[in-house]
Formats: C-alpha cells, structure tokens, sequence
C-alpha cells in the first residue's frame, strides 16, 4: 500500500469515526471559512493593485504640475514663492509625505522637511518611469512613499521631486480587511446556525431509525419512525415502518403458531402418557395375571407328570416367568405405578434401584424433602427426563458412577444429572441422542423451564434442569379442591 493510500485508508477512517451532524456542520463551516477568506484575500490583492497604481499616478500628477508651476519662481529666483507652492501642494493632498525641488547641480532650492532633508531614501521597487518623470517606491523613517521625479524645463532648471505615503492606501487596506473578516464572522454565524438547524432536520429521522433498529433487535415493533417530510427520508421512514408492521404482524403469528404446537405437543404428551398409563395398566391387570395363572397352572402340571414331563414343564415354567417380569419391566417402563401412587421419589427409587441391578453401575440418588411431592404434570416431565438420561447413559456414555440430585429451592426445582463417562461435543451428537436430548428440552420448556447440558470429550455430561413449581402448583392445588368439591 502506498503512502497516498494510506492517508485516504486514515482520513477515511477518521471521517467514518464522526458523526453526520459533525460532517454537515465542518462542511458548512469549512465552505464559508474558505469562500470568506478566499473573497478576503482577492478583494485585498486587487484593491492594493488599483489603489497603488491611482496613488503613483496621483504621485506623478502632483509632480508635473509642482515641475511646471515651480519654473517660474525659479526663473524670477523667488524662494519664497517656490516654497510657498510647496506648501500649496501639500495642502491640496492628502497622502502628501514630502517635496523638494533641487537645482540642477544638486543644490535644494525649497523642501518641506521640517526636521531638515532625511539622510536616506532606499528604493524598494521601481515603480514606472519615461523621459519625462522617473517614479520608484522608497521607505523612509516615516513609512512607504511613491517618489517621482519630474524635470522643470526638461531638467534645465532642475528636478521637482514628489513623495506620497502609502499609509492611507495601508489604512484603506485594513479597513476593507476587517470589514471582510466580520462580514465573514457573520456569515460564519448564520451558516451555522442554518447547517445546525440543516442538520437537525437531516439526522433526528436517521437518530429515530437507530433507536427504532435497536427496538427491532430486542424484538419490539411497536415504535413507529415519524416521517418528517416527503423527501427520501420521510419514504425511507415510511418503508421502515411498513416492515416493522409485517415483522409484528409475523411475529404475532409466529407466536399463534407457537403457542398452537404448544398445546399439540402438552395434547400428545399427556396422551402419550395417559396411553402408556392405560397400557401399563391393562399388562399389570390383565396379562400379568394370566401369565401368574399360566404358571400356578404349570406348577401343577409339574407335580403330576413325569419326570421328563416335569422337566419340559419346567422350562416352560422358567419362560412364562421370564415372560412376566419382562411385561412387568415394560409396565414399569411404560408408566410406573409408584408415580402415581406414591410420587417422585419413589419412583425415581426404583428406577434406579433397577437400572444399577441390570447395569451394575452405581448411582448417587439424593432427593431432598421439599422435592418428593411436587404437581404431576413436574414429576412426570422430571421422571422422564432422568430416565432418558439413564438411557443416554447406558448406551453412550461408557460411565462407571453416576449421580442424580432433585432438589427444591424456593419457587423453582433443580435436576442434575451428571456421570463419569466419555462425554461427547453437545453441538455435533447422533441422531439418537439429538432426539433424546430434544424431547428433554421440549418437555422443560413445556413447564416454563430450561434444560442446559454441560459435556466434552472425556470430562464426563452434566445436564441441569430448572422448573418453576409455584404456577403448577397452584393449579394442582385448584384441581384437586374442584374434584373434591365436585
């Protein structure tokens, strides 16, 4: 990148860094300062032009008629005459610095030094000359003076010489200067305050868009852009407006709809339950009990037959009891009776009890008593979430310990369930873990909660669980008085 690139690389990022109001604003200032100081300094270029080339040729003028007025008195060699027409000239003009007539073997005839003649006269620039006047610009002790010298009699009798000062050229200039500076000062202080009131109109409908974004990243739409105008901005607000209103318009549907697969899902699930309730019932009542009857039967059958008989009815015995504690395993998997009968802990108790007797794994169950009893639609969400953590737990995570806590702090439930296993990456899982994990989201969620996960490859899985009861609770507690009282 070359130096010039990077420059425009810095000005812009500095000028990206300031707001527009500032930019408006240092360009208005920035545009009357250059145009006032720019008319400024023309105007003072040209009037020091034209006032120096009137005040030489002013200077010019008064010689030649001083050169041609003063031949006479010389001639009648009346001094006091020729001083008198000094006198006479440097009355008659302003600018008037000095004059002399000198003889022409350098001797002065008249002058109008009062201190006597100057010792020195520096040429500064020459200022234009023919044969009949020589004009240069000289300082003196008192300033800057246009000096011309006129011959008398084409030089026979002498030279009239003529100095005029600067100083009022000098004086004309500073005045036309601070005139300019303060018509520039106040054109500076209209700008200004037409740039601000420019800008105000320019940035308060860019000001409310910002604000009325920052409403749209925190999901409100409700705040409307007033348009100020029927300018790019006030089409540009109403546009603006016009997609907030189709973003709370899907917003309210997105939510409809939500809300809508809120209901289906707490539908499904309580159907889902109340199915697997009316399954694990009718495999406890009705299956489990013929299966008890085909065995009384086949235990009778074995005391009565022979020995071979005895052992073929043994075998058969030994699978209708396979037979009956797997029905009553599924049973318990489908629904277990301690839920509904004695509640969470229980429940939970014999889950694990066995879960460590198939698996052999240990597990630290620990529930304190503000948890043990708490709404049903909780103990079934919380149940079911251990149990498919137990799950995920058995098939995935090749763990030697685990540890369940449900806990009961003020208005809220607490579930851990953590072990020792392989731990896998929570963003990059199997499918079937994926959907495992989902159902438990959707299932916290369902009650207003939260499930996080916490895992990483070889630390082991930590899954918290947070439920608020007291909603719950409350509408627990209202049921139960309207069955009581129905």
């Amino acid at each position: 990148m070359t130096r010039i690139s990077r420059w425009v690389a810095q000005f812009w990022a500095f000028a990206g860094a300031v707001s527009i109001r500032t930019k408006i604003l240092g360009l208005a200032v920035g545009l009357v300062l250059l145009a006032g100081v720019s008319n400024t300094l023309l105007t003072r270029r040209v009037l020091i032009e034209n006032m120096q080339a009137q005040l030489r040729d002013q200077s010019v003028s008064v010689a030649r008629d001083l050169a041609a007025r003063a031949a006479e008195p010389i001639l009648l060699n009346n001094l006091l005459a020729l001083q008198d027409l000094l006198l006479e000239t440097q009355s008659n003009n302003p600018s008037f610095q000095y004059a002399f007539i000198v003889d022409p073997q350098g001797q002065i005839l008249a002058h109008t030094f009062n201190g006597g003649f100057p010792l020195a006269l520096i040429e500064v620039n020459a200022a234009g000359s023919d044969e009949h006047h020589h004009t240069v610009l000289l300082a003196t002790n008192e300033g800057t003076v246009y000096d011309t010298a006129v011959p008398i009699l084409d030089g026979k009798l002498g030279v009239a010489r003529v100095g005029l000062s600067t100083a009022a050229v000098q004086n004309a200039l500073a005045r036309v200067t601070f005139q300019a500076v303060v018509s520039t000062l106040i054109i500076l202080l209209i700008g200004f305050l037409v740039a601000s009131l420019l800008t105000h109109i320019l940035t308060r409908p860019i000001v409310e868009l910002v604000q009325a974004t920052r409403h749209v990243a925190r999901g409100d739409y409700s705040l409307a852009v007033r348009p100020w105008a029927k300018d790019e901005l006030g089409s540009l607000a109403q546009a603006f407006n016009q997609m907030t209103g189709d973003l709370k318009q899907m917003q309210e549907l997105r939510a409809e709809r939500e809300h809508l697969q809120q209901l289906l899902l707490e539908r499904v699930i309580a159907a889902q339950e109340e199915e697997r309730r009316r399954i694990a019932r009718e495999l406890h009542d009705s299956t489990s009990q013929s299966l008890t009857s085909l065995l009384v039967g086949l235990r009778t059958l074995e005391a009565d037959c022979s020995t071979i008989d005895q052992r073929k009815l043994g075998e058969l015995r030994q699978i209708a009891a396979q037979t009956l504690e797997e029905v009553h395993h599924l049973a318990m998997q489908l629904r277990p009776r301690a839920l509904d009968d004695l509640g969470l802990s229980a429940a939970l108790e014999r889950l694990v009890f066995e879960w460590q007797s198939r698996l052999h794994i240990p597990i630290d169950l620990m529930i304190t008593p503000g948890a043990q009893r708490l709404p049903p639609p909780i103990e079934t969400a919380l149940y079911r979430i251990i149990q498919e953590a137990l799950t995920n737990i058995a098939r995935h995570a090749s763990a030697q310990s685990a540890s369940i806590l449900v806990e009961r702090r003020q208005n809220t439930v607490i579930a851990v369930i953590e072990d020792n296993g392989i731990g896998f990456d929570p963003l990059n899982h199997s499918n079937h873990q994926r959907i495992g994990i989902l159902g438990m989201q959707e299932r916290a969620k369902q009650l207003g909660g939260q499930l996080k996960i916490e895992s990483s490859q070889g630390h082991g899985t930590s899954i918290f669980v947070e439920i608020p009861v007291d909603d719950h609770e409350t509408e627990f507690k209202r049921e139960e008085t309207h069955s009581a009282g129905g």
